[in-house]
């Protein structure tokens, strides 16, 4: 069902005020989607993949206990992987791939390294 024509005006005006009075929370919403929170926990379940399988693989030699704390890394970041999948559905895939195609792979990972290099810009300013 439609917005009327009132509602649309509500909600411009609205987005107006936000854009004048938190420029940054705007920009930061604008730039969002609804998978978003998915892709980052997918990010970090694959990391978490690879982990399990560097312990998996490094220490079946020197102790079958830690091995299996290895695989049951794996298995949860296996489980995590899936799940998050599931819920990003094709279109979210979709999404995602075009957004890894067009900034490239380096992007993708979200821009926590260009926060951290920020900060420590900031510290080292003070």
């Amino acid at each position: 069902m439609p917005l009327s024509e009132d509602e649309q005006r509500i909600l411009g005006e609205i987005e107006q005020q936000l854009y004048a009075s938190d420029p940054a929370l705007a920009r930061e919403i604008a730039d969002s989607t609804v998978y978003r929170h998915a892709a980052r926990n997918l990010k970090w379940a694959i990391a978490g993949f690879l982990v399990g399988t560097a312990i998996l693989l490094g220490t079946l030699h020197i102790s079958f206990v830690l091995a299996f704390v290895g695989f049951l890394v794996l298995l949860g970041c296996t489980l995590s992987i899936v799940r998050d999948l599931r819920r990003m559905g094709k279109a979210g895939i979709t999404q995602l791939s075009e957004t890894m195609k067009t900034n490239g792979i380096g992007n993708a990972f979200g821009s926590t390294g260009q926060k951290m290099r920020e900060r420590f810009r900031r510290e080292d300013d003070v």
